[in-house]
C-alpha cells in the first residue's frame, strides 16, 4: 500500500472532513434546528421560514443553509410546484400516514364528552387519530346521569368506556359523580379524566383569543355568554353562543394551541379505550 499515493494538501482539504449540506424542500411540521433554536414549520412567506417550538415561541429563518433536520445540516428550500403538501404530521402531533386509509369499522369502546363543543375540539385536533384507531367520541349533554349511562353502556373488556369531564377537581360536583361510577365496580373499564376549567373553551391557550388570560365570569352568569361579553363578542342568545364558538374554534389549528392539560388528558383516553385492541 502507497501511503504517499493522495496528496493531502490538494484543493479541497480545508473542508473534506465538514459534512455536505443537502437540499431539502420545505414543508408543514419538518422539525429543524436553527442557531440553536429548534421548532418545527409552521409557514413560510417573503423568503422566511417561520418555525414555531412547544412553548409556542417562533422564529423566522431565511430559506437556505444553515439548519439541521435530525442533527444533519441541510438547506430548506421552496416547496417544488405540484410537490405533495399534505403535513408529515397530525393536529395531535402524531406521524400522518403517507397514504389514505380505509375507513375502519369503529371500536366496542367509547371515549364520551360532555357537550357538542367538546366532541368539536376534539374532532379538530385528535380526529385523524381516532379514525385511526377506529374510536368514536359522543358527547352527552352534561354529566348529571353519568352513573346510569355508564351502566347502560355495560362497560366490560374489550368495551372500555373513557369520559372526558369539565371542571374535574376535587370536592366539585363532578368529582362526585366520577366517585360514584367508580364505586359502582367499574374501575377496570371506565376511565373518567377532567381538566381545572370550568368549560371547554378555556382549554384553548387566551392567547389565541388576544387574551392574556381568559376572563373571570360570575358564578350568577352564563359562562359562554358571559365569556364573549367580555371578549366583546354578541352574547345575547344561543345562536351568538354558536358564532362566538365557531369564532375560537377557528383559531385552533393543533395541539399547539390548546393548554398541555387537555392534551395530557385527551391521549390517555385514548390509550385506555384502544388497550385491549393493541
Amino acid at each position: 500500500m502507497d501511503r504517499y499515493s493522495r496528496d493531502v494538501l490538494a484543493p479541497g482539504w480545508q473542508k473534506a472532513h465538514l459534512k455536505k449540506t443537502r437540499d431539502v424542500a420545505v414543508e408543514l411540521d419538518l422539525v429543524v434546528e436553527f442557531d440553536d433554536f429548534c421548532g418545527a414549520v409552521v409557514g413560510w412567506e417573503n423568503g422566511l421560514v417561520i418555525l414555531e417550538d412547544r412553548k409556542l415561541k417562533r422564529r423566522s429563518a431565511p430559506f437556505g443553509p444553515g439548519f439541521l433536520l435530525e442533527g444533519q445540516p441541510v438547506a430548506l428550500r421552496p416547496p417544488l410546484r405540484g410537490g405533495p403538501s399534505r403535513p408529515t404530521y397530525t393536529a395531535s402531533g402524531s406521524r400522518a400516514s403517507a397514504q389514505p386509509e380505509k375507513a375502519k369499522v369503529a371500536l366496542p369502546s367509547r371515549i364520551y364528552v360532555e357537550g357538542r363543543h367538546d366532541a368539536e375540539l376534539i374532532e379538530k385536533v385528535w380526529g385523524e387519530d381516532l379514525r385511526h384507531v377506529g374510536v368514536v367520541v359522543e358527547f352527552l349533554g352534561g354529566i348529571d346521569d353519568l352513573p346510569a349511562i355508564v351502566a347502560e353502556f355495560a362497560p366490560a373488556p374489550g368495551r372500555r368506556l373513557g369520559v372526558l369531564v369539565d371542571h374535574l377537581v376535587p370536592g366539585s360536583k363532578e368529582s362526585r359523580i366520577a366517585a360514584q361510577v367508580y364505586k359502582a365496580g367499574y374501575r377496570e373499564t371506565v376511565l373518567v379524566e377532567g381538566h381545572e376549567f370550568i368549560d371547554i373553551w378555556q382549554a384553548v391557550k387566551p392567547a389565541r383569543v388576544g387574551r392574556k388570560a381568559w376572563p373571570e365570569v360570575p358564578r350568577d352568569v352564563d359562562f359562554k355568554k358571559g365569556t364573549l361579553a367580555a371578549l366583546g363578542l354578541p352574547h345575547a342568545d344561543q345562536a351568538d353562543v354558536a358564532r362566538g364558538w365557531q369564532a375560537i374554534l377557528a383559531r385552533v389549528q393543533s395541539w399547539r394551541d390548546l393548554e398541555p392539560q387537555l392534551n395530557t388528558k385527551v391521549e390517555t383516553l385514548i390509550d385506555f379505550v384502544t388497550q385491549d385492541h393493541v
